[in-house]
């Protein structure tokens, strides 16, 4: 049954603003359990980033939907999609959705994250639909698996014990951790991850291992994190990016989402580790390097990656809160 909004003569014209910020997986999602429901196939366990975001504003119109991504007029098919799919559930008229990122869009840091989190939380806004976050988390996990995260903000688990709702593990403040973004390639990734997921599937002679293996590095980074264990956390955090990415690499034909700086940067953050200094890397399907770092040595982790070949832009950030509404 539909749930019905307000009425436009009641309510007048309904809009909202929203903020979400993307994550990163320590314990990477790579596979779909059910495509009809956008169910990851494993469980995974992420940070959320504080300074990266995207913002996204909803005002109800007349006549069909108009998008707006990043200043330019669009036909996005997942956010079109998505909207189909909520008024299947809910009576949502045509919407204007102008919707930006303050970082590059669709090249490994976590854009349709961020991106599927606040239009699902401006919706819920705008409508008035009341949604709990929970409820909101499934929804954003339909538009794009790695979004439920992003409305938890802080260390977030994304697990069938919640019904693959995402659930915070630790507030952003919880722990002294930055994250150093170098940004290797503003490109845009020319195979994306829901398609590179199907592929591995059907192809990778690794992937029942690796979901395998997923299961094993969720409960060791749940450890790690009662234990504020950061050495340990790493360990995990990076065997799980690896592990991910040799799936890629034996994915027919081979996903290849790193290139020279990416290597490079790996090389640099173990030597950093060597000297004493508290961090390790993670990467998703992109080039871009994530350097998780214990908030004393951010300088030191940054300085290191600034001046490396390969490197375009350097973000420093902490770990961030879930998506919220803001004044429009």
């Amino acid at each position: 049954m539909k749930q019905e909004a307000p009425s436009k003569a009641t309510a007048g014209v309904r809009r909202a603003t929203a903020v979400a910020h993307p994550n990163v997986a320590l314990v990477k999602y790579w596979g779909k359990g059910c495509a009809a429901t956008n169910t990851p196939a494993t469980p995974s366990l992420s940070i959320t980033l504080d300074t990266l975001k995207t913002t996204t504003t909803v005002v109800e119109v007349r006549g069909t939907d108009h998008i707006v991504v990043n200043g330019r007029q669009v036909a996005d098919a997942k956010i079109e999609g998505f909207l189909r799919l909520l008024r299947e559930n809910f009576d949502i008229p045509p919407l204007a959705v102008d919707t930006s990122n303050n970082f590059p869009t669709a090249s490994g840091l976590a854009s349709s994250a961020s991106g599927m989190a606040a239009l699902v939380t401006a919706i819920n806004g705008a409508m008035r639909l009341d949604l709990t976050l929970e409820e909101q988390s499934r929804w954003a996990r339909r538009g794009s698996a790695s979004a439920a995260r992003s409305m938890a903000g802080g260390f977030a688990i994304l697990d069938a014990r919640n019904g693959w709702a995402a659930e915070q593990l630790l507030a952003p403040d919880d722990w002294a951790i930055n994250v150093v973004v170098a940004v290797t390639s503003r490109e845009r990734k020319t195979v994306g991850s829901t398609e590179g997921m199907e592929l591995s599937r059907q192809t990778s002679p690794f992937y029942e291992a690796w979901l395998d293996s997923t299961v094993r590095d969720c409960d060791a980074a749940l450890t790690a994190i009662a234990h504020r264990d950061f050495a340990a956390l790493g360990s995990v955090a990076e065997a799980s990016c690896l592990r991910m990415h040799a799936v890629m690499l034996t994915t027919d034909p081979p996903l290849v989402y790193w290139n020279a700086g990416t290597m490079e940067g790996i090389r640099r953050i173990r030597a950093l580790r060597e000297t004493g200094v508290g961090v390790f890397f993670t990467i998703d399907a992109g080039p871009q390097i994530k350097a998780v770092c214990l908030s004393g040595d951010t300088g030191k982790v940054r300085a290191a990656l600034d001046d490396l070949p390969g490197v375009r832009d350097i973000h420093v950030t902490g770990l961030g809160s879930g998506a919220t509404c803001v004044p429009s």
